[in-house]
């Protein structure tokens, strides 16, 4: 493998985010007290470790109150406002798109992610969908992506806030316009099961758009479980219940049963859109969809915690963990290219998602330090700690017939927990283990754990009753 000459530094990683964010996205916060710059920085980090708002001012000296930053972007985000926004966030997500990549030839997967809501006012549910029961709710603030796929390069390159007003078309529609607002043509759309209806198809069939959409099989012997038949895949015309007309594609696979290690007959159901594909074709094709689910696994850990009562503040907060990860994607396909002739071969090991997020950390915290110490009632010099001290038995072994003591010390000499070797001495041989944590650190030899909390429990060569009770809820943490 060839070893790497050039870096890239944290304060690189936090510059392409805030391009980005300064120049697509109107959000201003200009006060008396803060800054722009400084708001961006502290979205930043609040998306890099995934945490909210509150959290990230608690840990960042010298930035403004949790409060003022809360009212001053709920300010700059109307909900009047939501689909000037997500123009916005989808002109940042389109930044990202490499110099290199086709405009056209794409294949592109639609899909829905949905956010649990729980809350009871009528202002925010109304800007919530409702499904099924799922997370403990049935309400969910959603969204819907295109993906595009083209070599190692996995990209959302269109977004939009779907609303309960919303129909499937309309947010296939509106996906579909991005895309092309940018010049990207989709040569095939990739859609899971929730959007296979006959309003879908339908549209899909008048637009000429070529598309693949996986079928629920429903039911236990009519509709197209009876199609399910026979030793091979096969692709079939048929007539859904609402007059829609399609071409089916079933295939049969194999699949492994956890409780028996073997396999057992599973079939799936492709309806094909403007496509003359073989079943296994389909199959082989398909698979590359499921990236998009990949992306919104990775947009749970960087998803900024609130609760905000502004559905636009909701809304953008998801479309902030896309943007993060499109320009991690950029960032990967411009600085870790293997070097030489031929097509781009990328190092995935050299920016993993999860060092990309804590670069990003870094760099704000270089401008904004997290604090070195909290303010506390008691100080630590104050505070009593335990020593148990062991005497070995005529062996030389810490066995069950040691002496034990528990002495008392003010200050502890380390920070974690260690072992000493036994120390010669004049008078008397003793190994002292010295608790700094409730895990304790077990010896080679004898199970000294178990030891200690029974010493400690029994006070043994204690005087004082409360003191080696004291002692024992200490050492078992």
């Amino acid at each position: 493998m060839m070893i790497p000459e050039n870096a890239l530094n944290a304060e690189d990683v936090r510059g392409m985010m805030l391009d980005r964010m300064e120049k697509h996205l109107s959000l201003k916060t200009e006060g008396y007290r803060s800054t722009t710059n400084e708001t961006f920085n502290l979205l930043l980090k609040a998306v890099g470790e995934g945490s909210s708002l509150e959290a990230v001012c608690a840990d960042s000296w010298g930035v403004v109150d949790s409060n003022t930053l809360r009212e001053q972007v709920n300010t700059a985000l109307p909900v009047t406002a939501l689909r000037e926004q997500e123009a916005e966030m989808n002109a940042a997500l389109q930044a990202a798109i490499p110099a290199g990549m086709p405009r056209g030839g794409l294949e592109v997967a639609i899909d829905t992610h949905d956010e649990p809501f729980y809350g009871k006012t009528a202002a925010l549910r109304a800007y919530t969908c409702k499904t099924r029961a799922k997370a403990g709710t049935r309400r969910f603030f959603r969204i819907a992506s295109a993906y595009v796929i083209w070599r190692e390069v996995r990209l959302t390159l269109a977004l939009t806030y779907v609303l309960p007003e919303d129909t499937l078309p309309e947010v296939a529609e509106r996906l579909l316009l991005r895309l092309k607002q940018v010049g990207l043509h989709a040569t095939v759309l990739y859609l899971d099961k929730g959007f296979c209806c006959g309003e879908i198809i339908g549209y899909l069939q008048r637009t000429q758009q070529a598309a693949v959409l996986a079928c629920p099989i429903r039911g236990k012997q009519g509709g197209i479980r009876a199609l399910c038949q026979g030793r091979g895949s096969l692709t079939t015309d048929y007539t859904f219940t609402d007059g829609t007309h399609a071409r089916l594609a079933l295939v049969d696979t194999r699949v492994p049963v956890p409780k028996t290690k073997r396999k057992q007959r599973k079939w799936l159901a492709f309806v094909l859109v403007n496509l003359d594909w073989t079943p296994q074709q389909v199959y082989r094709k398909y698979r590359r969809r499921f990236g998009i689910e990949a992306s919104y696994r990775l947009l749970r850990q960087v998803k900024v915690l609130t609760n905000s009562r502004n559905p636009a503040l909701r809304f953008f907060f998801l479309g902030l963990g896309l943007l993060m990860q499109n320009v991690w994607v950029l960032a990967r396909w411009l600085f870790t290219r293997r070097p030489g002739k031929g097509r781009h071969k990328l190092i995935p090991s050299l920016l993993r998602f999860d060092r990309f997020r804590k670069l990003l950390v870094r760099a704000v915290e270089r401008f904004y330090p997290p604090p070195l110490a909290v303010a506390v009632f008691v100080s630590p010099e104050s505070v009593i700690h335990w020593i148990l001290v062991i005497t070995p038995n005529r062996e030389g072994r810490a066995g069950s017939q040691c002496r034990r003591r528990l002495l008392r010390f003010n200050r502890l000499p380390t920070p974690r927990a260690e072992h000493t070797p036994c120390r010669q001495s004049a008078d008397l041989d003793t190994r002292e283990l010295r608790i700094f944590r409730p895990k304790v650190a077990k010896d080679q030899t004898q199970g000294l754990t178990t030891d200690i909390l029974r010493a400690a429990s029994r006070c043994l060569s204690l005087d004082d009753l409360d003191t080696g009770l004291a002692a024992a809820r200490y050492l078992k943490g």
